[in-house]
């Protein structure tokens, strides 16, 4: 019998800020609200598909929405997006940590730094991470080009790093933004290859993807491949995705569970 293929969906749950970049001015209660009513909308898929996933959770988020974070533990991981979505301070990877463990009673082992920034392993590791799921191995303009790094989970400085997945040979990555705007079948064969290539898949999301955020009235002006196929597209499509994956004979796990057997 072959082993099975493993699939590691995350999701970067976190205050809805995006808009601030495009001319936009939300408050906190709808930033907050957009990113819950999503987050609703991927239990239900994963509930049906009796999926697993990691959810990384700034702790601006997690204040506000204590009681779907500690939800959202029963059945998943939760792991820290950072304090704060829009800034970074060295006491934060420390206070993300705290608070997310005392909303759920779990530990939280893993990271992500908001927009994939670089983030300093010694730190991680003195705020009691065992893993750093920051970096898309991949050139993304205007981003940042990280083709250097392995594309595969690795150890460096005595903390695990988990990139996401990105295809073997040319590096095209798999993250969010190529969901939306390639075409369904190209973005299967990517993961096939993948699958093929590394035995696991690992790719990340957010919540307000699942949502019609553009017809939210903030003066926000979004390029057309950040919003194309969001809101019910964007359900339909995860959905497609789910079922494909189930039948290549895939297991979702979540992040923590996967690399503790790897290492």
């Amino acid at each position: 019998m072959k082993p099975k293929k493993t699939v590691l969906l995350s999701f970067d749950v976190e205050e809805f800020d995006m808009p601030f970049e495009y001319g936009g001015t939300p408050n906190m209660k709808e930033q907050i609200a957009n990113s819950k009513d999503g987050v609703e909308k991927i239990l239900s898929i994963l509930s049906n598909f009796q999926a697993k996933a990691t959810f990384y959770c700034t702790g601006v988020y997690a204040n506000a929405e204590p009681e779907q974070i500690k939800r959202l533990s029963f059945n998943h991981e939760i792991a820290s997006h950072n304090y704060y979505h829009s800034s970074h301070s060295k006491e934060d990877l420390t206070a993300s940590r705290i608070l997310l463990e005392t909303i759920t009673h779990k530990k939280v082992v893993g990271f992500r730094m908001p927009r994939m920034a670089p983030v300093s392993n010694q730190d991680l590791k003195e705020a009691g991470y065992l893993y750093n799921a920051s970096v898309n191995p991949c050139y993304l303009p205007g981003r940042y080009d990280y083709r250097h790094i392995s594309r595969n989970y690795y150890k460096e400085d005595g903390l695990l790093q988990f990139p996401a997945s990105v295809s073997p040979k040319y590096r095209i990555p798999l993250f969010w933004i190529a969901f939306h705007n390639f075409p369904l079948w190209l973005f299967f064969i990517l993961c096939k290859q993948v699958l093929k290539k590394d035995g696991y898949l690992h790719l990340y999301f957010h919540p307000w993807e699942f949502t019609d955020y553009t017809k939210t009235k903030n003066g926000a002006k979004y390029p057309f491949y950040l919003h194309r196929n969001n809101g019910e597209k964007m359900k339909n499509r995860f959905e497609k995705l789910l079922t494909f994956l189930k039948k290549e004979g895939c297991e979702f796990q979540t992040s923590c569970s996967f690399l503790v057997k790897q290492f």
